[in-house]
């Protein structure tokens, strides 16, 4: 089994995602180290990249900060093999296509997974054009994690016949952010999945609130916070990881009530 399936059977699983270098890595890992505390089940650390396409505003901006102070993939690396010591929670990278390709996409992978990284998410690689990762993310014992958006639709079972580690399910069209309402029929799309896999999922884009993810994790297996939490990292600098803990800790009992 893997690491990314033991997440899920403790009961409903918290992940949260951070930008890695925003406002640096020293403050990450502070952050990954507390969110890891107060019950992250599973932790997705988002490479920056110069043309976030899924992203929205927030997460976009925290691309462009990391990026400026000078994060690289290498230092990324680095610092992954230095949260591994004593962070145990599984770990996947959120990044895209050409992050992977300019660093080489057999390298790249093959250094995640030596360094305890257990997926890769890239949202801009539609299912059509996976195969050149996933053979690789299969050779190096990689779950490459799929997408199901609300425009999947006919694609929905196709995408979960063969999804690995869990599966993403975008609650909202267009990018991600904070959302004060999720109006998509979760339960419908959770329905066609669950008749052609028995893989885990997890609903991001969009959560922010305690509220918002008890109602989700009553359709699905997880819930994903982003956006919400990538700004308390630049409300609050160095100093995020106490508030970042605490809102960690709500959002994980709601799912769990």
């Amino acid at each position: 089994m893997s690491n990314i399936a033991e997440a899920f059977k403790k009961g409903k699983a918290f992940i949260p995602f951070i930008t890695c270098g925003d406002p640096t890595l020293e403050a990450t890992a502070a952050n990954v180290r507390e969110m890891a505390k107060n019950g992250a089940d599973l932790i997705e650390l988002g490479i920056p990249f110069s043309d976030p396409t899924a992203e929205g505003p927030v997460i976009q901006g925290a691309n462009i900060r990391a990026l400026s102070g000078g994060v690289t993939t290498d230092k990324i690396f680095d610092f992954v093999s230095e949260l591994r010591k004593d962070v145990k929670v599984p770990m996947v990278f959120m990044t895209y296509a050409n992050v992977v390709f300019s660093y080489g996409t057999e390298k790249f992978i093959s250094t995640c997974a030596k360094i305890g990284i257990d997926g890769l998410i890239l949202p801009d690689v539609p299912f059509e054009e996976k195969a050149e990762f996933d053979s690789v993310c299969k050779k190096y014992g990689l779950d490459l994690i799929s997408l199901i958006a609300p425009t999947s639709e006919n694609r929905i079972a196709m995408i979960a016949k063969e999804a690995k580690g869990f599966i993403y399910v975008v609650s909202s069209l267009g990018v991600t952010g904070v959302r004060s309402k999720i109006n998509t029929d979760i339960g419908a799309i959770v329905r066609v999945i669950r008749e052609n896999t028995d893989i885990p999922c997890a609903v991001g884009f969009g959560i922010s609130t305690a509220e918002q993810a008890e109602k989700m994790a009553a359709f699905a297996d997880g819930v994903i916070v982003g956006s919400a939490i990538v700004k308390m990292a630049k409300q609050y600098g160095e100093k995020a990881a106490k508030p970042i803990g605490e809102y960690v800790h709500e959002m994980k009992k709601a799912i769990t009530k």
